[in-house]
């Protein structure tokens, strides 16, 4: 059995052919951008290393197989994405998995909320997520299978409505608001899906992906199950990192007017929690790849990339069958 396995998540900023408007505010790449774009991209995906990447904002998934096909040891890899719906009112970017590892099954893409999960009957797309979710079920053992789920939860980017602009204060407050009861709601939804998959599956879990909020907020905390039963619970792996060094902490993802923030997170069930007595393993560091916002490089990623290292105990068991 594989001991260490590394998780990591990965925003593009934007992957898209050259050419191709997206935001009415955003020039298309030209085809020189969209080339130091995939070298980059590629670069940086070797760097990682992970033997799991979730990716965000993923406009093209030909693109994204353009970048893998310049790596080293990812060309392999086994790629799992769906492309924007073309017929849907607005251009939307999708999610990705890219595994060194077999998967279990196909991949799933998972647009509808759970039942009973809806937001205002009002609202467009009261009961789907702005982003579908993607599940990939990662066999890391022969007896040993992961659910992997890669997300992308609604920005903070104002949702104005019947020609508004956001120019005055309330505009502005209205569509903040909006967006987070968006982003609220896609949160409780992802909590009752890992729920009912945990129960079903009866396996470890990761999930890894932009939740455009930071590891203590309220929409975040929804998302881990906090204050629920250890048993369905998902923890920050930042937090549960065996070699933390506080005095030399510098993980972040985002970096807007001098702030640092993380909004990229990768979760880990209870499996991977060594204080709890089923534990399958342990979350031995979290790494920030991050230099590129600092140095402001124009083909780069506005996110930084975020790894996590897991190890395996010696004497992980088939879970499917122990009943945890």
């Amino acid at each position: 059995m594989q001991q260490e396995i590394r998780f990591a998540t990965f925003n593009t900023f934007n992957l898209a052919p050259p050419g191709q408007q997206l935001y009415d505010n955003l020039l298309p790449l030209s085809a020189e951008q969209y080339e130091a774009k995939l070298d980059w991209t590629a670069r940086q995906i070797d760097l990682l290393g992970a033997d799991v990447i979730g990716f965000q904002e993923i406009f093209s998934q030909q693109s994204l197989r353009e970048v893998l096909a310049r790596t080293k040891h990812f060309r392999d890899a086994v790629h799992v994405g769906f492309d924007p719906d073309p017929a849907a009112p607005r251009l939307t970017p999708s999610v990705a998995l890219v595994s060194r590892l077999p998967l279990a099954g196909p991949g799933v893409a998972l647009r509808d909320f759970p039942q009973g999960v809806a937001m205002d009957e009002g609202a467009a797309e009261a009961a789907t997520f702005s982003r579908p979710v993607l599940h990939a079920a990662v066999q890391v053992a022969p007896d040993c299978t992961i659910d992997v789920l890669v997300v992308h939860l609604k920005s903070k980017r104002p949702d104005y409505r019947n020609g508004e602009t956001g120019d005055d204060a309330l505009q502005f407050a209205l569509g903040c608001l909006r967006s987070l009861v968006r982003r609220g709601t896609e949160a409780v939804a992802l909590r009752v899906l890992l729920t009912n998959m945990a129960q079903e599956n009866r396996r470890a879990q990761v999930v890894l992906g932009d939740f455009n909020d930071g590891a203590d907020a309220v929409t975040t905390a929804i998302v881990m199950g906090a204050g629920m039963p250890v048993a369905g619970r998902l923890f920050d792996a930042c937090q549960l990192q065996k070699n933390q060094d506080h005095l030399r902490h510098i993980g972040f993802s985002v970096l807007h007017d001098a702030h640092y923030a993380t909004i990229d997170h990768i979760l880990v069930s209870e499996q991977f929690n060594p204080a709890l007595p089923d534990a399958i393993g342990e979350v031995v560091d979290v790494i920030y790849l991050n230099d590129h916002l600092v140095l402001g490089l124009p083909e780069a990623s506005d996110h930084g990339q975020v790894l996590a290292r897991v190890r395996l105990f010696d004497d992980t068991r088939d879970f499917t069958d122990s009943g945890v």
